[in-house]
């Protein structure tokens, strides 16, 4: 093994996460490029290295480092060296020779110990002194924070994290308790601190380990869409994760509920287990909408005369159920609107709109996702939102339960008399908080969705919950209207609801099934559809069909279906740029899906030649682009989502999207299609439902084809078994409803 001894010249790339790093090394005359784990280092220092000499195929002779350790400057030449660097930031080249000028090889004792005689200096006052020696320090105490984390596994990029949290306190906290640093740092789960401790000598039954392993399992659960989980399955599933017996961490359900951490509510002989913020948010959820809540008595032929005047003057005809939702309008400070495809929600709507409207209201519309957003606009002709930018997101923390700010919230509201929120199918418990948050009393809300569509990606339950309170005005309509029910789409999903069999007879305009029984046929069916047949029927681009399965694993899931259909979708070419990020290969116009919230993400919207003509934050979960451009210099990938967001990716945050040639159908929501492919064959009994059979046909605007077997159509509709979903804000509505 060899040894070579240096100053660090330049870093010119760093992992943060792994720590693998390339610099340049000036050893004595020469300059070495070294590569390796350096878990921190800075420009100007010197380091001693050991490893071996090697040759790259394309960038020549390298170091490639084993281990290493930063040597303290040991003379003037070296000190001047180190402080000219960069490394201190104020400190240049001519300040770094004064202050090595005055104290020669005893600069570095000086900036340890007696900072204060920097002002002997010129051009140095106390303020600049305190500042040098505190970055000094800061460094030095940085330095010696990464080497005793390394030893416990963690990377560059969380040992920075964790310095910047504890300071000091992280080597007491490490080694006693570092289950600390999954309530206290983002980005650190319990499994990290479980690995952590492990190699710190934790006890397997460790009180922080059990208490920490319990929230940890409620958090997962949140993933899952749960608001709180009953306290046997919560006690199960710690016991899977912990090896703990359920009868052992009981105890610890109390201390948590002491320290604030959980909730513990009895209901008909069980106990539910919420964290707390999810059980405030039920909480202060229900109390807004009840404050939302006013009626008004009015003169009910007053209404029912402007009513008509409004159909007469806008030709719009409304039946007896969609009159009914606008008096209810008219009259309560809360109302919601359900039904099915086809049964007229959207012309209710305008109606809605058109009479506030002779009321002189100022009405705002808004929905979950911009295409659910775009599509309102659409078909109201009145501007609609996403809910976020109605809400005027900035890029700020504002707390862990939405991790963006709102600027409008209860000391700056939102300026109108009536707000109609649309698929609310869609709208979490979060989203529905910091919405309420923004309206003040007096306002009226109308909320539109159906009932029958699958839930929400985050947690809650929202749309259901609200309904079931029974404490609100509900209008649910049941027609099918004439021209709705000369559509196969509209009836067929209909019969999916009631769980009756449906035609596959291909006698239809817009509803088709092609039986096919292996996986790989049915995939070059999908190809073939997706470039030659339905464009043309449809009159739309290959890039707008889209492929819905209810599975990411599987021969026919998500993961796999991507990778087929990108090869013929959008096969590999010289003028395609490409990057490789993980599982991942990304193409220049390959079609990709944002798969979490990300509340900081910049966008914005480019006019003529480029040039910016909107910006704003925030990217989220569903939303589908295509990647423009992939610039391996900068190291970004360029990706534009729908109404022409453009946003950068830094390469390390490209595990954010994944390709979306295939996608499920729970990330369809609130989207529609011109045309949906199905491709179903078998799967899991809890995925392979009812409820997301309907979901997924339901996001077709012009044709439905499923292409597979008969039997696991005709199963789906007979599977009425949804997965369980644990929320309570009915609950907490009929609560506050029983108060005097």
């Amino acid at each position: 093994m060899d040894t070579v001894t240096g100053y660090i010249d330049h870093v010119i790339y760093r992992n943060e996460e792994n720590g693998y790093t390339v610099l340049t090394l000036g050893e004595d005359a020469e300059e070495l490029t070294c590569v390796g784990i350096f878990q921190y280092v800075s420009q100007g220092e010197r380091i001693e290295a050991r490893g071996q000499y090697i040759e790259h195929p394309l960038y020549g002779k390298q170091f490639q480092v084993q281990s290493y350790e930063t040597k303290t400057p040991e003379d003037a030449l070296a000190m001047e060296r180190y402080l000219a660097s960069g490394a201190i930031k104020g400190v240049g080249a001519a300040l770094a020779a004064r202050i090595v000028k005055k104290f020669g090889d005893a600069t570095f004792r000086v900036l340890e110990e007696e900072p204060e005689r920097l002002v002997e200096v010129k051009g140095i006052s106390e303020r600049i002194a305190r500042e040098i020696a505190r970055q000094v320090e800061e460094k030095s105490e940085m330095q010696r924070a990464m080497l005793f984390l390394q030893k416990y596994g963690i990377s560059l990029q969380l040992g920075v994290k964790i310095f910047q949290q504890y300071g000091q306190e992280l080597y007491r906290i490490i080694q006693e308790n570092p289950y600390r640093m999954a309530e206290d740092i983002s980005g650190v789960g319990f499994k990290t601190a479980d690995e952590i401790a492990v190699r710190a000598g934790i006890r397997m039954d460790s009180d922080y380990r059990i208490r920490s392993g319990l929230c940890y399992v409620l958090q997962q659960a949140m993933g899952e869409g749960h608001t709180y989980l009953p306290e046997g399955l919560l006690l199960a599933r710690a016991k899977d994760l912990l090896g703990t017996r359920p009868e052992d961490m009981e105890k610890y359900l109390m201390d948590l509920a002491i320290d604030k951490k959980l909730v513990l509510k009895e209901r008909e002989q069980e106990r539910l287990v919420y964290g707390s913020q999810n059980y405030f948010l039920e909480l202060n959820t229900a109390r807004m909408l009840k404050d939302l809540n006013f009626s008004e008595s009015g003169d009910e032929g007053r209404v029912q005369k402007r009513l008509s005047a409004m159909e007469k003057e806008t030709g719009i005809v409304l039946d007896e159920q969609q009159r009914m939702a606008v008096r209810q309008a008219a009259r309560k400070g809360i109302m919601i609107l359900t039904g099915g495809p086809g049964t007229g929600k959207t012309t209710t709507i305008n109606a809605m709109i058109r009479y506030f409207e002779g009321e002189d209201m100022e009405i705002r519309l808004a929905a979950p996702t911009g295409r659910a957003a775009k599509r309102m606009t659409e078909a109201t002709g009145y501007e609609a939102q996403t809910i976020h930018r109605m809400l005027e997101l900035t890029g700020g923390v504002e707390d862990g339960s939405v991790g963006g700010r709102f600027e409008r919230n209860a000391q700056n509201p939102l300026e109108a008399d009536l707000i109609i929120i649309d698929e609310m199918s869609m709208v979490d418990i979060y989203l529905m908080h910091s919405l309420l948050n923004a309206v003040v009393p007096g306002t009226r809300l109308i909320l539109v969705g159906d009932v029958d569509q699958l839930p929400s990606v985050g947690p809650g339950n929202v749309l259901r919950d609200i309904i079931a309170s029974k404490a609100f005005a509900v209008v649910e309509l049941h027609k099918i209207f004439r021209q709705a029910s000369q559509s196969d789409i509209v009836v067929n999903a209909h019969k999916i609801n009631r769980g009756e069999p449906v035609t596959l007879d291909n006698k239809s305009r817009d509803f088709f099934f092609l039986e096919r029984k292996d996986a790989d046929v049915i995939i070059r069916v999908l190809i073939a559809l997706i470039l030659e047949k339905l464009p043309r029927y449809v009159e739309a681009k290959p890039w707008d069909i889209q492929v819905l399965t209810p599975m990411r694993k599987g021969l026919l899931g998500v993961e796999r279906l991507n990778l087929l259909l990108q090869k013929y979708l959008n096969p590999a070419a010289p003028e395609k740029k490409e990057w490789e990020h993980g599982q991942s290969l990304f193409r220049q116009g390959d079609k990709v899906m944002q798969i979490k919230n990300n509340y900081q993400a910049t966008w914005e919207i480019r006019g003529k030649y480029g040039i910016v003509a909107e910006k704003g934050v925030g990217i989220f979960n569903g939303d589908t682009g295509m990647i423009r451009d992939i610039n391996e210099f900068s190291e970004t990938m360029t990706v534009e989502f729908d109404e022409g967001r453009f946003v950068e990716y830094p390469f390390k945050q490209l595990e954010e999207l994944e390709l979306a040639y295939a996608v499920t159908i729970h990330k369809s929501q609130g989207s529609e299609y011109p045309a949906v492919i199905l491709p179903l064959l078998s799967g899991p009994r809890m995925l392979m439902n009812r409820n997301l059979l309907y979901t997924a046909v339901t996001r077709a605007k012009k044709c439905v084809t499923m292409v597979g077997s008969a039997d696991a159509v005709r199963q789906m509709i007979e599977n009425e078994r949804e997965q369980k979903r644990f929320s309570t804000l009915d609950l907490r509505i009929q609560e506050l409803e029983e108060l005097p």
